[in-house]
């Protein structure tokens, strides 16, 4: 049996060395890929049946929402939107801003990212026939227990040169508005669309409505503190997919309205009407109203923290500063510009 001259021990030839690498190679990636961490779940952003989200549903019915990121999911209401964001189980959220300061104020370190939209006319103050501002002192008024009604009725009445205890607001979810007015339980009542348009078809007339109050009913994107360092291209991608659902809402209205109308128990042409009391906000837009020491957001904020302390839904002193963060909406827009 021949045996090698120095004694060592005979290697393997040529043939067997190829045979054996590739198996080394797959078995190694093997155990590299059983050793690494799974990727996380992506972050799942909740909302409620809203036109003005509903750029985050053409987002993700148009395939541009990156579903290895983000997961867009809708709740039945802004109320259930805001108990799960308390609960934990939302990474983000789309909702009010006082919603989102009311979350602050509980310590649940909501941060605001971008500004989604803001209402131009959707949130209104309907009356009978004939009447004038001044014809409310003493009337009973119909208003939902919220704060974007309370900053509707403190404008109207500012409008009207009337004091709080001038009328009598009379809480009632604004379905119930219409039976009400027609029996004469109240003269008028604080209302939106879709709700208002129907209002108007039984003959009730807008005598105030929010583009009186520029920027003061506003919705936000809210994501939680600890995402921000720890997932921030996953937060990218909620505001990318905004973007790019937002320009094709805008582009294709019409088209949008005859798929996403029925889900909201619309016509397409109130749908329509809706879209046109909301002015919508472009990256560009968010992140003009975010950033600075002047940014717009903390004069409002500011606003609107004054008067949720006076309706007792706040008892924190806040700064509106320490819950916006600008910095997403600046790399979506350099993403955007980079294009």
């Amino acid at each position: 049996m021949p045996s090698p001259e120095d004694g060592s021990r005979a290697r393997p030839d040529g043939r067997v060395r190829r045979w054996l690498a590739p198996i080394v190679a797959l078995l190694g990636c093997l155990f590299l890929a059983a050793c690494a961490p799974p990727p996380p779940p992506p972050l799942v952003l909740g909302l409620n049946p809203w036109v003005g989200y509903d750029p985050f549903i053409v987002a993700r019915e148009g395939g541009m929402v990156e579903r290895q990121r983000v997961k867009v999911v809708e709740l039945t209401s802004n109320a259930e939107v805001v108990r799960h964001f308390r609960n934990g189980l939302l990474d983000g959220a789309a909702m009010t801003l006082d919603q989102a300061i009311q979350l602050a104020d509980e310590g649940h370190r909501p941060r605001i990212v971008a500004v989604l939209d803001m209402s131009d006319g959707a949130d209104v103050v309907l009356a009978s026939p004939r009447v004038s501002l001044p014809m409310l002192r003493g009337q009973t008024i119909l208003a939902e227990p919220s704060t974007v009604s309370a900053l509707m009725l403190r404008g109207l009445l500012e409008a009207a040169g009337l004091e709080r205890g001038d009328v009598t607001v009379l809480p009632l979810e604004a379905t119930h508005h219409l039976p009400a007015l027609r029996s004469g339980r109240a003269l008028a009542a604080v209302s939106y669309e879709p709700l208002a348009t129907r209002l108007r078809k039984e003959g009730f007339v807008t005598v105030y409505d929010s583009r009186r109050l520029p920027g003061q009913i506003m919705d936000v994107l809210v994501v939680r503190e600890q995402h921000l360092t720890q997932r921030g291209a996953d937060v990218d991608a909620m505001l990318l997919a905004w973007s790019a659902g937002l320009a094709r809402l805008l582009s294709e209205p019409v088209s949008a309205a005859g798929w996403l109308a029925p889900s909201l128990d619309m016509s397409p042409q109130e749908y329509l009407d809706t879209l046109a009391g909301l002015r919508f906000m472009t990256p560009a837009d968010s992140l003009a109203h975010l950033s600075g020491a002047t940014a717009p957001i903390h004069r409002e904020g500011r606003q609107l923290m004054e008067l949720m302390r006076q309706e007792g839904l706040i008892r924190n002193e806040m700064v509106i500063a320490d819950i916006v963060d600008p910095r997403p909406a600046a790399r979506t827009l350099q993403a955007a510009d980079a294009r």
